[in-house]
């Protein structure tokens, strides 16, 4: 009954996405930027910016003058540019792994979201920092997939009750590895950052009703999602009613959850030796 496809990590749709995961992502962020204390005023790199939920929390909590972000999707790309947002920003296609701008272009390079989808993670520290300003701030943050990021971890609880062949595709046994603040640590460490610290963020997950929570994962955006819309009919209803099963709703049919991330902040080293500029976009 297992199915023995490779794991797909798709984020091409900007919609559906948002009502997937876009939602969750901007409390995350409000709280991530609010503890990297950056002055107002300052320039801004969104590796990976997706549909922009953090770049707007960059202009509307973080004061960034300037924003630029970066992401390999054009769709994402494409919703991201509609924020119409005053502040001076700029989305462009483009790797996490060789990023599209100058060294030492801006005062803080952040990403969410991204790191654990990233086939060279190194790398794309690496980038970041490049990207930084000597003594300027890197940092990012991705979900617990240890099974603190409830919404995802619940679905595929569900998935291999079904079918316990499905444990590949699980993003907890994919992304448990560097989804925790010890690896995150060792990774800034290892890319040279200095004052490496970690911590974690946790917000409410809170669906209406079960078809809140359970639609968005129709919209094919992310492994789990992916995974479900490749089922069958008849594999897809069985997962939706073992899940239906397990979820408790409060007494006006709520579904309350927690979604914890795990985020990693460090300091660029200076002066700039050794680092080559990327050709700017």
């Amino acid at each position: 009954m297992s199915d023995q496809r490779a794991p797909r990590d798709v984020f091409t749709v900007a919609p559906a996405y948002e009502a997937y995961m876009g939602r969750w992502s901007r409390p995350v962020a409000r709280e991530f930027v609010h503890w990297l204390a950056v002055p107002a005023g300052r320039r801004w790199l969104d590796v990976g910016c997706g549909t922009g939920a953090l770049s707007e929390v960059l202009v509307k909590a973080g004061g960034a003058r300037t924003v630029v972000g970066v992401d390999r999707s054009a769709g994402f790309v494409e919703q991201a540019r509609h924020l119409g947002l005053t502040a001076e920003m700029r989305f462009l296609e483009g790797d996490a792994q060789a990023l599209p701008v100058s060294s030492g272009d801006f005062d803080a390079v952040v990403s969410g979201l991204v790191l654990n989808f990233v086939p060279d993670r190194a790398r794309m520290v690496a980038e970041m920092a490049r990207a930084a300003r000597p003594g300027g701030v890197v940092a990012l943050y991705v979900w617990d997939m240890s099974g603190g990021m409830e919404l995802v971890a619940r679905c595929w609880e569900a998935v291999k009750q079904v079918d316990p062949g499905a444990e590949a595709h699980d993003e907890s046994a994919r992304f448990r590895a560097i989804c925790a603040p010890d690896p995150l640590a060792a990774l800034f460490a290892a890319t040279g950052l200095e004052d490496v610290t970690t911590r974690s963020i946790d917000v409410p997950t809170v669906f209406r009703d079960f078809d809140d929570y359970w639609k968005p994962f129709l919209g094919g955006q992310g492994p789990a999602s992916a995974y479900l819309v490749s089922l069958p009919e008849e594999r897809r209803t069985a997962v939706r009613e073992t899940l239906r099963a397990r979820l408790t709703p409060g007494p006006e049919g709520a579904i309350r959850m927690n979604a914890r991330a795990w985020a990693v902040r460090g300091r660029a080293p200076g002066p700039l030796v050794g680092r080559t500029a990327a050709t700017t976009a």
